[in-house]
């Protein structure tokens, strides 16, 4: 069996690889530039996502699985590869504490004005009057109750916090107290105090958070979105910072990235930016392969117990 991976993987991860599975051939690559002859006639490939096309999808030979690296796919050519009948998995879950931690520290660096006391700071300025607020009572809304969403609420609990979650289905999730499905948007939006964007991107969710979704939103709410740029519309959000219609926003994620330098968003008090890190974790690589070994003993038995499959019709 021919294993070919375009991600860029450390010494110590490819040699336990091979030395895990001496029955299979592994080749490694840097891009698919350098990947794209072996693939060709390969059985499983490993990729962050973003480097196939329809066009080498309906070259390939033998390819029957492909890992995804990382929890987003949407850059994938759905419809070639459900024409070829491959199989789809992804590192879902890979994000959850990093992404958890970082929206716990943001929700906390507002409620807690961490930018003004640390301005206040290089200013030598004492200033015992600056607002503070509590997390205890208040409501945390979260867009996306799937791995990190649930970990995003179950830290949340540890503060006290009421937790509403949104899905597909409105079933229960762990963690959070209340579940509501697209329909109920409203009345997430209207009782929460954060609301947390961890949507993927697809038709159905891009340009989601929109002016009327914002206008729901409590004045003194904050948004926070780790999901996907494409699923706000960014002149909608300036509009309602801009008149008060919600209190806050923290961004780690964006329409065209990086961030412009003449963005509005750089300049805007009541907003937060980050480089696209709330993901980022020393972990993150040997939490992908523990994924894809699990799978791979899947696939090589034949009993096809994955976890993380795709479902090729909705993109995620």
């Amino acid at each position: 069996m021919k294993i070919v991976a375009s991600t860029k993987l450390k010494s110590e991860l490819k040699e336990k690889l091979i030395a895990n599975y001496p029955e299979l051939k592994f080749y490694f690559f840097k891009n698919m530039a350098e990947a794209i002859d072996d693939l060709l006639d390969a059985d499983v490939f490993i990729t962050y996502g973003e480097d196939l096309t329809e066009e080498i999808i309906m070259k390939v030979k033998k390819l029957k699985w492909i890992m995804v690296f990382s929890a987003g796919v949407e850059k994938l050519p759905f419809r070639a590869i459900k024409q070829k009948g491959i199989l789809v998995t992804n590192a879902r879950g890979i994000h959850k504490i990093p992404m958890a931690e970082y929206t716990m520290a943001m929700i906390l660096q507002v409620a807690r004005q961490a930018k003004q006391l640390i301005s206040n700071e290089q200013k030598h300025v004492w200033d015992r009057s600056v607002p503070m607020t509590e997390l205890s009572g208040k409501t945390l809304g979260v867009l996306g109750a799937g791995a990190i969403g649930t970990q995003i609420a179950k830290y949340a609990q540890v503060f006290n916090m009421k937790t509403i979650g949104l899905n597909r289905s409105g079933r229960s999730v762990e963690a959070f107290d209340e579940m509501v499905t697209v329909n109920e948007l409203g009345y997430l939006l209207e009782k929460s105090d954060f609301v947390v964007s961890v949507l993927p991107s697809t038709p159905k969710t891009d340009r989601m958070i929109n002016r009327e979704v914002l206008q729901q939103m409590k004045a003194s709410a904050v948004f926070i979105n780790i999901g996907r740029g494409q699923n706000v519309v960014e002149v909608d959000l300036i509009s309602a910072l801009e008149e008060g219609e919600i209190a806050h926003a923290v961004l780690d994620v964006f329409e065209k990235e990086p961030l412009p330098a003449g963005h509005p968003f750089w300049e805007m008090e009541n907003v937060t930016v980050t480089p696209h890190l709330s993901g980022i974790s020393n972990q993150y690589l040997p939490r992908a392969i523990e994924i894809f070994e699990n799978n791979l003993k899947e696939f090589l038995s034949g009993k096809k117990e994955f976890i993380n499959v795709i479902d090729l019709d909705h993109g995620y």
